[in-house]
């Protein structure tokens, strides 16, 4: 129950930096709320993985591999985003460090869940 309760609190810690950076009113712009669709994004290659996978314990399984670039090519993509953004000037640069300050707080509490959460369902 604790870990549900620091993991929302962590994800709300990590949104309120997002929303930061598009509603200060020195930055204005609502830009990089565009990144909400890697945070989306990233945990379904996992959990399709997870789920045609076997659990069997072999050093490397092709499915759960590829899951792990898709991933990893998503994540940075969310980093990239709003790099690109400040560079082009569509958004400033305070708007592209709180961006970057909730892309690690969120990305962190995704990792947390699984692996707090990740050990298997119930229903296989």
């Amino acid at each position: 129950m604790g870990a549900l309760v620091g993991l929302s609190f962590s994800g709300a810690i990590g949104l309120t930096f997002l929303l930061l950076s598009c509603a200060l009113e020195q930055y204005g712009v609502y830009w990089p709320l565009f990144v909400l669709f890697f945070y989306v994004l990233a945990p379904i290659p996992t959990f399709i993985s997870r789920r045609l996978s076997d659990d069997s314990d072999v050093a490397s399984n092709a499915c759960r591999e590829l899951a792990y670039f898709l991933t990893t090519g998503i994540v940075v993509s969310a980093f990239a985003l709003p790099i690109i953004m400040a560079r082009r000037a569509v958004i400033q640069l305070g708007a592209c460090g709180l961006v970057m300050a909730g892309n690690i707080v969120i990305f962190v509490t995704i990792l947390g869940f699984f692996l707090g959460f990740g050990g298997g369902d119930d229903f296989s």
